[in-house]
């Protein structure tokens, strides 16, 4: 996970020209200003309207109807003013629907995630602080150094199990240096080490089953559980990770009988490099064993916590929940890694000290995503109190009514595609387009679990190879190889993933 834009951080795509100047993609932070100037502005010419809405305050299908507003110029710019604060920690009036920070009613600002993010950031910092996560990777490769497709096999799938439960992916860029020797010992190319790399974390990513900062944002967006649609999101995770494996150890093997097909040739010295000649990483202690263990443990609880056991058995949404059901949410999952890193702080013996700055320093290394989702949110605030949400969700009503569920999945995943580059951040764009897409999943009679899977889909599809996500800029930049040669590599992958998507994210719906 990275910290400063959760998987999505942008890195300077252009080559340095030699007057020195350089073009830089401009931040998640600042790309969520212009769109909230602009959402701001397009409020003045969008008509407000409104949906008559059930019990549970979903919108009904065909009741849309324009409303009078009677905010003043003064109240939109007091709307655009407090738009981070409302993001926050805005509350919605039950009767009249206004968000405002000294409102009664139900929270409606993302203050949940945004400590969620802020205590899962310590919890991870405080674990690689411990060495046991690097470490214990590092000893993986080396025990595998002399077989070459369980070898990459065994990274991929730690780095896509990872991924899946954490998001792990910017973390991946510190084993190239350990990875690049071992597969080049082993007769491959640096092409091969820089897919066990990125496409191993990846596709964990795209497929994340409980990741906090895709699937939990989300779901929280989309109002439902972090555990909504798991099943689906793991058989998908099964699938996708063997079909990406498979491919990385087809082209390894291919470079390996004869090296001439290698997409990203070699580099002086690349073939003078012989597996026996790895240096061991040092062992794993006794520590880094208890430390392993406890981290499992946690991200194991944390799914058990969220899975909503009766429905996911039974395949019954309205299924009354089992006893030992927890139901847990964000503001338990925030406490659970909040004790969680304490705990793995006093096992390692961090002391107070220590203890105490890994957590603040995990806290602020985390602070980026997190307030990029509290941006998000206030864009939504300043739709919902000039009253445009529910015109532009009319405006696509049309488009959805009538097709089948399957072909709606399918279309939530086509029209993230481009929104997934334009929108920097993979928080703010769960933020930004689940108050949308999910009344749309009601409309189409899809569960909104299934446009939670597809929103993620499209946006790890794309972070697989955009020249602007810095896992994938920064991964080729260390491997010395071209961005336009990993692009030839993957390109082919990158159609069957699509392809694999679109299948199950369509049976998803038809299944839901």
């Amino acid at each position: 996970m990275d910290p400063g834009d959760d998987l999505s951080t942008r890195a300077d795509v252009a080559e340095q020209p030699a007057d020195g100047k350089k073009f830089t993609f401009p931040s998640a932070l600042t790309i969520l200003a212009l769109v909230t100037l602009a959402v701001w502005a397009l409020a003045f010419l969008v008509p407000p309207g409104a949906y008559d809405r059930d019990e549970e305050g979903a919108p009904l299908q065909g009741t849309y109807h324009r409303v009078d507003s009677d905010q003043s110029f003064t109240d939109r710019l007091n709307d655009l003013f407090l738009s981070p604060v409302n993001g926050l920690y805005g509350v919605q009036d039950a009767e009249t629907g206004e968000v405002g920070p000294d409102l009664a009613g139900e929270l409606y600002g993302s203050a949940g995630v945004f400590l969620f993010v802020l205590a899962i950031g310590a919890f991870i910092t405080v674990v690689f602080a411990t060495g046991a996560l690097d470490r214990g990777i590092g000893r993986l490769a080396h025990r595998l150094r002399d077989r070459g497709a369980l070898l990459i096999a065994g990274v991929m799938l730690v780095f896509a199990l990872l991924g899946t439960v954490e998001g792990f992916a910017e973390e991946t860029l510190g084993f190239y240096g350990l990875i690049i020797p071992l597969m080049l010992a082993l007769g491959y190319d640096r092409m091969v080490a820089t897919g066990t790399i990125i496409l191993g974390a990846g596709i964990g990513v795209l497929c994340s089953t409980v990741n906090p900062f895709a699937t939990g944002v989300a779901s929280s967006a989309a109002d439902i559980s972090l555990g909504d649609g798991i099943v689906l999101r793991a058989i998908m995770w099964v699938v996708l990770t063997a079909v990406t494996i498979a491919y990385v150890v087809r082209y390894a093997g291919r470079v390996r009988r004869n090296p001439e097909r290698s997409l990203s040739g070699f580099l002086p010295g690349d073939r003078d490099h012989n597996a026996t000649d790895a240096e061991e990483p040092p062992r794993l202690t006794r520590l880094h064993q208890v430390i392993l263990i406890l981290v499992a443990l946690v991200f194991a609880f944390m799914i058990f916590s969220v899975v909503p056991w009766s429905s996911a058995l039974t395949g019954d949404a309205d299924a009354t929940p089992y006893g030992f059901e927890l139901g847990w949410s964000f503001p338990q999952l925030a406490a659970l890694f909040l004790v969680a890193a304490v705990l793995v702080g006093v096992v390692a013996r961090f002391g107070e000290q220590r203890l105490s700055a890994t957590i603040i320093q995990g806290a602020a290394d985390f602070i980026s995503p997190a307030l990029v989702i509290v941006l998000a949110r206030g864009v939504t605030v300043i739709m919902n109190n000039a009253q445009i949400t529910d015109t532009v969700l009319h405006s696509i009503e049309g488009v959805v009514s009538g097709t089948s569920s399957a072909l709606f999945a399918v279309f939530v995943f086509l029209v993230n595609l481009p929104l997934a580059f334009l929108i920097p951040s993979t928080s703010g764009h769960a933020t930004l387009a689940m108050p949308i897409l999910a009344p749309l999943a009601d409309f189409a009679g899809v569960s909104r679990a299934v446009v939670v899977t597809a929103w993620q889909a499209a946006s790890g599809w794309m972070n697989l190879w955009v020249p602007t996500t810095a896992v994938t800029i920064g991964g080729v930049a260390l491997a010395k190889i071209g961005y336009d040669r990993y692009l030839r590599f993957v390109w082919p992958l990158l159609a069957i993933l699509a392809v694999l998507i679109c299948g199950f994210v369509a049976l998803g719906a038809v299944w839901t």
